[in-house]
C-alpha cells in the first residue's frame, strides 16, 4: 500500500521479465499532482506531516541484535548525514523533472504487465485508479471502496471486504493460468455512496456498482449553470458576484489524506459554506447518480497576480446540513499547466476549467447541490502571499455533473467475501495511546485560529523479538484571518524503541511559515539513548516562493 503501491507501478514500468503481474493500492499515476506534496500547484499541508514522518524514519537507530557493537557508530553516521527532504521538495514547486521521474503517466505504454489498481474514496489517491484504467495500455482493473488509508480487507470507514480472496483470485489468473473469472469481470468496480464519510463515519451506505470499460460510453455530462439565484439547469443573465478574502475558510476539510480516523474527514460545511460564494440548485425530484469527475468552468477575475481558488461539491439536508462530496483547489497561475506557471493579470476576466475529485454518489431526492468557491483552504492548502479579492461572473459559469444511468447487472456482480485479517506475530500493549484529538481555538481579539492534534504516547512489545515500540506525535497551526503571510506550522514526532539494554530514541520537530517572497522552513532532530541526547542537528532555510 502507498509507498509499496508506487514502487509497484515504477518497477513495472521498467519492465523487468520476471515481473508478471502487480497489485496497486493507493498509489499514484503523478508524483506532482496527486502525492503528498502539492495538489493543483498549491502547497498541501500534509507535505509537513509526512515530512515529518519521513524525518523521523530516516533517523531511526540499528538493531544491535543484527548489528552487534556497530550500531551505535552506524546510528551516529546515519544522523549525521540525514538530509532534510522537505527543503527538497520546497524547491521543486512545479511538474519538473524531479516530479515527473517515477510518473507513469509520462508513458503508460512503459507498463506492459497487468495491473490491478485499488483505492478509497475517503483517500487521498483515488483519482488515479480512473486515470490508470483509462490510459494504460496493458491488461488493467479498478477497484474503489470507501475506505481511507487502508487496505480494502481492514477498510475503514467499511464495509470492508475479502481483499485477500480477489487478490488471489488476480495472482492465480495470472500467475498460474486459473480461470478465475476475474478477467471476465467488469473492467471498473466502485462503491456508490449514498452519503459521503464525514467526521465520526465508519461505515458508508451504499453498494457495489461497475462499468465494463472506462471511460464509460454510458456515463453523460449534465450540465448546471451558475445563475444569480443558485444553480439552475438553464443559463441565466450575466451578473457578477465578489468575495472578499477571509482566511480561515477551510477548517471544516479535514486532511488531505485522513489517515488518523476519523478527527482529520471532513466536518459539516456549513460554516465555510456560507463564508464563501455558494450556488445551491433546487431541492432534486429523484435521486441523482454520479460517477466520475464533475466539471466547473468559471468565468472570473481576480485582484492579485497569484491567487487559487477551492471548489467544494456538497450535498446539503432539509435541515441545513452540508456534506463534502468532491472538491478541487487550483492554484491559477497553474491554469494552463503545471510546468509552466503565468502570473495573472489584475482585472482580467478569464475563463477556468476546472475538474472536481472522481466520485461514485447518489444524491438524494429532495436534497440540494451546492457548489462553495473560495479563494483559501486553511489548512489543507498554504494560501497565496496577498489576499485576494474574487469577482466571480454567473451567466456563463457552468458545472458539468458525470451522471450515470441504473445498471440491472450490478445486482449480479460477483460477491466479495467476508474480510479476514490474519493474526499477526503477537503483541502485547504496554501503554495505551488514548485516542487522537483535534482542537480548534478562535482568538476574538487578533482573529486568529489555532488548530492542535495530538495523538499521546502509547507503547506496545513485539512478542516474537522482545522490542517495546512507542510513538506519539503533536502538531499546532495558527493563522490570522485577515493576513495570509501569518500561518505557521509546528509538528513534533517520537519513535522510542527498547529491548534489555537498548534504548534508543528519535525526536524531530518541523517548522514552517511564510514571508511574501518565501517560505520559511525550520528543523531539528535529536536523538536519545536511555534518555541522554546523544546528537541533535538543526535546519533553517528559506525557499523563494515560484507564484504560489
Amino acid at each position: 500500500i502507498s509507498w509499496g503501491g508506487f514502487s509497484s507501478l515504477q518497477v513495472a514500468a521498467r519492465r523487468p521479465p520476471a515481473l508478471k503481474a502487480i497489485i496497486t493500492h493507493c498509489s499514484t499515476d503523478d508524483r506532482y499532482t496527486d502525492d503528498a506534496h502539492y495538489i493543483g500547484g498549491c502547497v498541501v499541508q500534509d507535505m509537513f506531516v509526512w515530512g515529518s514522518m519521513f524525518f523521523t524514519l530516516q533517523g531511526y537507530p540499528p538493531d544491535p541484535a543484527t548489528l552487534g557493537v556497530r550500531w551505535r557508530e552506524m546510528w551516529m553516521d546515519r544522523l549525521k548525514h540525514n538530509e532534510y527532504r522537505v527543503i527538497d521538495w520546497m524547491r521543486h514547486q512545479t511538474r519538473d523533472a524531479f516530479w515527473k521521474h517515477g510518473s507513469i503517466d509520462e508513458d503508460y505504454g512503459d507498463i506492459v504487465c497487468p495491473v490491478y489498481a485499488i483505492g478509497g474514496w475517503t483517500d487521498a489517491y483515488n483519482c488515479a485508479v480512473p486515470r490508470m484504467l483509462a490510459g494504460l495500455k496493458a491488461p488493467h482493473k479498478g477497484l474503489i471502496g470507501p475506505w481511507s488509508h487502508f487496505y480494502p480487507h481492514e477498510g475503514v470507514p467499511g464495509p470492508a471486504i475479502g481483499y485477500l480472496d480477489e487478490a488471489l483470485r488476480w495472482w492465480d489468473h495470472w500467475l498460474k493460468d486459473r480461470d478465475t473469472g476475474i478477467m471476465a469481470e467488469p473492467m471498473y468496480r466502485v462503491w456508490m455512496e449514498d452519503k459521503a464519510a464525514c467526521c465520526g463515519t465508519l461505515q458508508v451506505p451504499g453498494r457495489w456498482v461497475a462499468e465494463d470499460t472506462w471511460p464509460s460510453p454510458r456515463i453523460a455530462m449534465q450540465k448546471r449553470y451558475l445563475v444569480a439565484d443558485g444553480l439552475a439547469d438553464r443559463a441565466g443573465p450575466e451578473g457578477k458576484h465578489v468575495l472578499a478574502p477571509r482566511q480561515t475558510v477551510g477548517t471544516t476539510g479535514g486532511h488531505w489524506c485522513p489517515f488518523n480516523m476519523p478527527t482529520e474527514l471532513p466536518l459539516d460545511q456549513a460554516a465555510d459554506d456560507a463564508r464563501s460564494l455558494a450556488f445551491e440548485s433546487a431541492p432534486l425530484a429523484a435521486d441523482l447518480e454520479l460517477l466520475g469527475a464533475p466539471v466547473a468552468t468559471l468565468d472570473l477575475a481576480v485582484d492579485r497576480p497569484v491567487a487559487a481558488l477551492a471548489l467544494r461539491l456538497n450535498e446539503v439536508e432539509p435541515d441545513g446540513r452540508s456534506t463534502r462530496v468532491s472538491y478541487a483547489v487550483l492554484n491559477l497561475t497553474h491554469r494552463a499547466g503545471h510546468e509552466h506557471p503565468e502570473a495573472l493579470e489584475p482585472g482580467k476576466r478569464y475563463r477556468i476549467r476546472i475538474p472536481l475529485r472522481d466520485i461514485a454518489h447518489s444524491f438524494k431526492a429532495g436534497n440540494r447541490l451546492r457548489l462553495a468557491i473560495s479563494t483559501t483552504y486553511w489548512p489543507l492548502i498554504w494560501p497565496s502571499p496577498e489576499p485576494v479579492t474574487l469577482t466571480l461572473f454567473v451567466g456563463g459559469s457552468e458545472l458539468d455533473l458525470p451522471v450515470r444511468p441504473p445498471r440491472p447487472e450490478d445486482a449480479r456482480l460477483h460477491p466479495f467475501a467476508a474480510p479476514v485479517v490474519p493474526a499477526d506475530s503477537g503483541r502485547t500493549v504496554i501503554e495505551t495511546a488514548p485516542p487522537q484529538t483535534k482542537t480548534f481555538g478562535w482568538d476574538v481579539a487578533t482573529g486568529t485560529l489555532s488548530i492542535a492534534s495530538e495523538h499521546g504516547r502509547g507503547a506496545a512489545r513485539l512478542n516474537a523479538i522482545g522490542t517495546t515500540l512507542a510513538s506519539a506525535w503533536k502538531e499546532t497551526s495558527r493563522i490570522r484571518d485577515d493576513d495570509p503571510l501569518s500561518p505557521s506550522l509546528e509538528h513534533w514526532r517520537m519513535q522510542h524503541f527498547s529491548r534489555d539494554d537498548w534504548d534508543a530514541r528519535v525526536e524531530t520537530t518541523i517548522r514552517v511559515s511564510v514571508s511574501k517572497d518565501a517560505f520559511k522552513i525550520g528543523g531539528d532532530l535529536k536523538a536519545f539513548e536511555h534518555d541522554k541526547e546523544v546528537f541533535t542537528r538543526s535546519w533553517e532555510e528559506s525557499v523563494p516562493r515560484q507564484l504560489v
